[in-house]
């Protein structure tokens, strides 16, 4: 049993937007088996191809780069820079994101993802860019679009 192969088919699910059962649906065609605890290495390697196949990008981890996995999510990251860049923010890291997006819709949402790039809902991340704008907007933060890379 590979354990790194677990964390990557994983991984690759999560990319893929892949739940539990439509996973378990894959391994069943692929080896003939749904638990990943039952296949050998090579039954693992052939659920990772067969992954790859489907979209998935087994991109090497950098710590230094963490960019969202979609465009409106690494919209809340942009807003949430410019918002840090123009001093409105006490907390400018991830986590200071996340106690923000715990803080303001934790009891509107009943829950609220663990990190802001976990958001699959597009009401949510909606939600969220709204906020940030608006409090640019009441600080007087212009959002530059055409810089909003730096």
């Amino acid at each position: 049993m590979n354990h790194a192969l677990h964390k990557l088919i994983f991984a690759a699910c999560r990319q893929l937007g892949l739940d539990e059962d439509a996973r378990r649906d894959l391994q069943v065609s692929v080896t003939g088996k749904a638990s990943l605890r039952d296949m050998n290495d090579g039954e693992l390697r052939l659920i990772v191809n067969r992954l790859k196949q489907a979209g998935f990008e087994d991109k090497p981890h950098n710590p230094r780069h963490k960019s969202a996995p979609r465009a409106d999510l690494r919209m809340i990251h942009v807003l949430w820079r410019k918002l840090g860049q123009s001093g409105a923010l006490r907390d400018p890291s991830r986590a200071g994101l996340n106690k923000f997006i715990r803080a303001r819709f934790g009891a509107v949402w009943g829950s609220v993802p663990a990190d802001v790039d976990m958001l699959r809902e597009w009401e949510q991340i909606d939600a969220v860019i709204q906020a940030l704008k608006t409090w640019g907007h009441r600080q007087n933060i212009d959002f530059d679009w055409e810089d909003h890379r730096r």
